[in-house]
């Protein structure tokens, strides 16, 4: 079977080719970035590490809004081609049957994930103070209801695959503490329900270097001829603070527990101004992914200095090429 992303047709995918001087990269980023800047609403002081997904021929998203409180917060964005956003001055208000776990008081670094023709969103949750991995879905983008935390504090980056597995849905997610974390690995869960998770699995560690101090799961995994294609932050302690870097893996198809190639560099780090000075100075945090399955062409939403989002482009044989020639599992 040839390279292909074993997923839908999107032509219509926010897109600009390779520019000049970038022949050396993986990734290259969006000449226009931000394109979310940090007061895109009224009550907004930084928009950033938010999700995005095609949804009846536009795109939408859920965006983590912090507010000049410094409290955060999920807000919907809607847009024609993925790159102009209208956000929603409002907040998310999920439907939840347990006022307990509700997403009212902090909610952050959401992911979307479609699963048969429902959205799924996973969150971090301020679950009496500890960050904990939320979960809820829609179906409609308009109404929003919230299921079971699904781990125990403390934990954060809780990435579903887009597909049950042998009969099981899978999660990626990062045990931590309530601090900036000195834990720093990828787990691997499953469910039946997704309400009982079980069968935690170590999947990748922090190895050093750009990736020395923790990993946590980016994107919705992307389904390939050749494997699961992850992509994820590494995060390293330099002179002046941690330091977020994007970095690639390819997972096996059936068993997802499996690391096939693993990108000894990374493939894109804090270099711009807006993804060095900001918030949070020196980050670039990969929430979401669009591809499309006839060009093989994915553009990945980042977040961007803590302050606000970004994009960057790349191509499935070339992020796999290089995974193959620079490859430290």
């Amino acid at each position: 079977m040839s390279l292909k992303i074993l997923g839908e047709s999107l032509p219509t995918i926010p897109w600009q080719d390779r520019p000049a001087g970038t022949e050396h990269d993986v990734m290259w980023r969006y000449s226009n970035n931000p394109v979310i800047r940090r007061n895109a609403i009224p009550s907004a002081n930084s928009i950033f590490n938010s999700a995005v997904v095609p949804f009846q021929g536009k795109f939408v998203g859920v965006f983590r809004c912090d507010y000049r409180s410094r409290f955060a917060n999920l807000h919907f964005g809607g847009s024609e081609d993925g790159l102009d956003w209208r956000i929603d001055h409002e907040r998310i208000r999920f439907q939840s049957y347990d006022p307990e776990i509700n997403a009212d008081v902090f909610a952050y670094d959401p992911r979307v994930c479609r699963i048969g023709t429902r959205h799924y969103i996973t969150w971090c949750n301020a679950y009496h103070g500890h960050p904990v991995v939320a979960l809820g879905y829609t179906d409609d983008f308009k109404t929003y209801h919230q299921l079971e935390n699904a781990f125990l504090p403390f934990n954060r980056n809780g990435v579903l695959f887009p597909k049950m597995i042998g009969g099981k849905y899978l999660m990626l997610s990062r045990p931590s503490d309530n601090g900036h974390t000195p834990f720093g690995d990828i787990y691997l869960s499953e469910s039946p329900d997704l309400c009982h998770w079980g069968k935690h699995r170590l999947l990748m560690s922090r190895r050093g270097c750009w990736e020395g101090v923790k990993i946590g799961a980016g994107p919705t995994p992307i389904e390939t001829s050749e494997g699961w294609l992850l992509f994820y932050h590494g995060v390293l302690n330099s002179c002046n603070g941690m330091v977020y870097s994007i970095g690639a893996a390819l997972l096996d198809l059936e068993e997802p527990r499996k690391v096939i190639y693993r990108s000894k560099n990374y493939l894109l780090s804090p270099q711009a101004p807006y993804e060095c000075v900001g918030d949070v100075p020196n980050v670039t945090f990969p929430c979401a992914a669009l591809c499309d399955a006839d060009s093989g062409r994915i553009a990945i939403y980042y977040g961007c200095a803590d302050t606000v989002t970004g994009l960057a482009f790349c191509r499935l044989d070339e992020v796999l090429e290089y995974l193959k020639k620079n490859s430290e599992v």
